[in-house]
């Protein structure tokens, strides 16, 4: 009843059309129910023979065909409008969805897989929208028409009304208790459904990954057998639902069997006239319709409810909570880790009693063994995580005291994968700066040494790249991702490098951007080349979640700690044991 009341709400700036419709239904059902009566009126005046009405007759005639036509134009009518708010509720629910799902914080999406956050999205709205539709194209009519043709029914006989009244209850309460059962089945057809769209979506993602391992039928299999698992969770509940849906049509069989029984032998007797005979047989077949597609209407209500379910689990998920606080003011861009910890679970503490301090305008190198907590202190001061213990400052601001969307405003990131969107050139570099001139975004990419490809492209800054840039080639994408770091401008720099993967022009070319782009800026690197620790400021070394050491580059050549290490593995026996050093930390020469 919860999702179903939450449905309803959803579409509260419809009302105006929820209630057109509503009022064209019922105008719809009082057309419905004056047929029966023009045609007992008419069986009545034929039974005069001689002494009949003709013109009464014909009239009433008339009158059925103009009844006919009404209906015509009205079902069309509230049809259209009906599938208007179909439309604009799908907008409304999707819009809804994506824009919650917009301030989750970074820890839901990284316990959930994307596939999956798709799939509940396009499962529920589907169902959330069909059952609105049919509860304005169907359910209102089948409301309407039934109460307004028991009233006439109980009018001319108050016992075949009660008859026919009792149907409802009777079969309601059947039905609803089938309902906990068939919902347990829906809910684990739903899980496989969601596991299955989830490794659908991760594998064409990452189709290049499966195709070089040749592993396309596993892939299959694994999608196979979580739908296979949906057909093996469908056949019972099927069966049972159409079970109980024999027992509820038989107890309204038997229910039927005494209306008509009861309308034939009282008509016998002289109690009805035949044209009264025939108008309670039409009502009662005109209830008789729609009582027996109420299953359809059930069935697709316990369906909403249980496809509903995940969507109102997204929403009910708690946003990312912007801080009522200052906007961030960055003037010389200092940063200060004051005895920072954190962990992504209580069980799992992966930072320490950090401290170090970044001075204006200071490149810093985060090195460390995988696992230590370099990306994490990046995640960290993004506030895409906050510290379980201890404070980060930028100019002596506390991140946690000022708005998020000002913090990130003021950090610039290059990330490890270019993370770049299908569209234009163009659209990408602007990613930051949708107002951006061309002069800026082309002083960007050249910036980024990235103008003269871009100039050589069929289409130069509006070509498309495709999904995530898989039209051009690594170096190009790391070009183009750092154009819009530098058009972004910010005072803070974050770089999680990628120029090992490079071929030796494009990471030469790569670098001379990055050197443009830190220039002026406090930066944060964390560090996947030799040459660039040794180009730094500061060098932070992390070991066991702690900080190790701090220094810059001399300072530390021969304090005997990590970097001093990395030094001495420069000079080792053999390739082989300088790359295997180097590789644990994650470290290139």
């Amino acid at each position: 009843m919860k999702e179903l009341i939450g449905i309803l709400k959803l579409g509260g700036s419809l009302r105006k059309s929820y209630v057109a419709v509503s009022l064209m239904t019922m105008l719809l059902s009082l057309l419905t129910i004056l047929q029966p009566l023009f045609s007992g009126w008419a069986i009545d005046e034929i039974g005069k023979g001689v002494n009949a009405n003709v013109a009464y007759a014909g009239m009433l005639a008339v009158g059925i065909f103009v009844l006919d036509v009404m209906q015509t134009a009205l079902s069309n009518v509230s049809g259209y409008v009906g599938d208007q708010i179909q439309v604009r509720l799908q907008k409304i629910l999707s819009e809804n969805y994506y824009r919650h799902l917009m301030t989750l914080p970074q820890k839901y999406f990284d316990e959930e897989q994307s596939g999956k956050i798709i799939a509940r999205l396009n499962r529920s709205i589907e169902q959330i929208v069909r059952f609105v539709h049919m509860m304005t194209n169907n359910f209102l009519q089948f409301i309407f028409s039934t109460l307004f043709s028991l009233i006439v029914v109980s009018i001319i006989s108050w016992q075949i009304g009660l008859m026919l009244a009792s149907l409802y209850p009777i079969f309601i309460w059947m039905t609803v208790r089938t309902s906990g059962t068939w919902l347990e089945y829906q809910n684990k057809k739903n899980k496989r459904i969601d596991i299955a769209g989830g490794r659908f979506a991760e594998a064409i993602g990452q189709v290049k990954v499966v195709k070089s391992y040749g592993q396309e039928q596993r892939e299959l299999s694994f999608f196979q057998k979580q739908l296979s698992k949906v057909i093996y969770y469908n056949k019972p509940q099927s069966k049972y639902w159409h079970v109980r849906d024999v027992q509820r049509r038989l107890v309204l069989n038997v229910i039927f069997l005494a209306v008509y029984a009861f309308i034939f032998v009282r008509g016998a007797q002289g109690a009805f006239s035949p044209g009264e005979a025939v108008a309670l047989i039409l009502y009662a077949m005109n209830i008789r319709i729609p009582i027996f597609t109420i299953s359809f209407l059930v069935e697709n209500t316990q369906r909403a409810v249980a496809d509903s379910k995940d969507y109102f689990e997204i929403m009910d998920e708690l946003p990312e909570v912007d801080d009522a606080g200052a906007e961030l003011t960055v003037k010389k861009g200092a940063i200060t880790f004051d005895d920072v910890s954190f962990g992504y679970s209580k069980k799992n503490t992966v930072l320490k009693n950090i401290s170090f301090d970044i001075k204006p305008g200071e490149k810093v190198a985060l090195v460390g063994e995988s696992g230590e907590g370099k990306t994490t202190l990046t995640n960290l001061l993004l506030r895409l995580y906050d510290p379980t213990e201890g404070s980060i400052t930028i100019d002596k601001q506390s991140t946690i005291g000022v708005r998020r969307a000002s913090l990130r405003e003021a950090i610039g990131v290059v990330f490890q994968e270019p993370n770049l969107f299908s569209g234009t050139i163009r659209e990408n570099i602007s990613y930051a700066n949708n107002d951006a001139s061309q002069k800026q975004i082309e002083n960007a990419a050249k910036a980024a040494n990235a103008h003269e490809f871009i100039r050589e492209l069929s289409d130069g800054y509006d070509t498309e790249i495709g999904e995530r840039g898989l039209k051009l080639s690594g170096g190009q994408k790391q070009r183009i991702a750092i154009a819009r770091a530098i058009l972004k401008d910010a005072p803070i720099l974050v770089l999680d490098e990628a120029t090992s993967s490079l071929d030796s022009r494009s990471e030469l070319m790569v670098q001379e951007a990055l050197e443009r782009l830190m220039k002026g800026r406090t930066t944060i690197i964390i560090a996947h080349r030799l040459s660039t620790i040794q180009n730094v400021d500061t060098i932070v070394a992390l070991k066991k979640g702690k900080v190790a050491e701090v220094g810059s580059p001399a300072e530390l050549a021969t304090s005997g700690g990590i970097y001093s290490n990395l030094l001495k593995v420069q000079t080792a026996r053999s390739a082989e044991e300088r790359e295997e050093a180097l590789k644990r930390f994650g470290i290139v020469e």
